[in-house]
């Protein structure tokens, strides 16, 4: 069975919880990327005791911090902060007990010479290795963001994939603004692909609408997903119930759900 994730609205948990309960769903927490909650556990605190008001989900994952995260850079400053955020991430999720993370790569595409490329991927390797070895517990997924195309990704994939706890989150929806089709995306990261990030939007910016109401070609994706990465989880991207709700009862018009 096919695990559905949406992403909990604390200021809405009523209407969030039912809907988790109607369709079986798992969360994927999006209240804990930000530098101010990361350096504040007592509303960390606060936040995981709201949601421990109701009985949640077996499964769980977490966005991790991904503003200004640049865990290779070549300022010690910027990669000394940038593994503070992302180790902080990690604590809070354990708190919550979310099985996995989410953080982006945050390749830059403007910078893509041969040599910048190879030491990017390479240091990101080795970066990512280190972080995977101290934190079996916890699935690390790594996301395509800015990413043209699923060449430096995939290299990174191919150098971290000894890790049973690696995986790569796709986002088909900034696949399908890329310029190589999404199904090319599926193709070459299907075997590393756990975890995948669905919405809709125009073909031109990344809107988070819902899912069947834009342009993203939905029958592509439900084909790549059966052909590439048939066990991996699914999360909704969207943030309004209507939108969670109209994904949903989309899914399940074209019985992929």
């Amino acid at each position: 069975m096919r695990k559905i994730l949406i992403i909990p609205d604390r200021n809405d948990l009523r209407n969030t919880f039912a809907l988790q309960k109607e369709y079986n769903l798992g969360f994927e927490y999006n209240d804990f990327f930000m530098p101010g909650i990361l350096d504040d556990i007592e509303t960390q605190d606060k936040i995981i005791k709201e949601y421990n008001l109701y009985n949640l989900p077996e499964y769980t994952t977490m966005h991790g911090a991904f503003f200004d995260v640049t865990p290779i850079s070549v300022d010690e400053k910027i990669k000394e902060i940038s593994l503070l955020r992302i180790t902080q991430s990690i604590s809070v999720a354990r708190k919550i007990g979310a099985k996995a993370i989410v953080f982006h790569t945050n390749y830059n595409p403007f910078l893509n010479t041969e040599e910048y490329i190879k030491d990017f991927v390479k240091q990101n390797v080795l970066f990512w290795r280190e972080i995977l070895n101290n934190n079996k517990d916890i699935n690390i997924y790594l996301e395509n963001m800015f990413d043209c195309d699923p060449f430096v990704i995939k290299q990174i994939a191919e150098g971290l994939n000894n890790n049973d706890n690696f995986g790569v989150c796709l986002d088909w929806a900034h696949a399908s603004i890329s310029r190589i089709k999404p199904s090319e995306w599926a193709k070459d990261l299907g075997e590393y692909t756990k975890h995948v990030h669905i919405n809709d939007n125009d073909l031109i910016s990344d809107l988070h609408s819902a899912w069947g109401s834009g342009k993203v070609d939905r029958f592509s994706f439900y084909e790549c997903y059966e052909k590439y990465f048939n066990n991996a989880t699914i999360l909704i991207e969207t943030n309004s119930f209507e939108n969670k709700k109209k994904s949903l009862e989309q899914l399940k018009r074209d019985k992929f759900i």
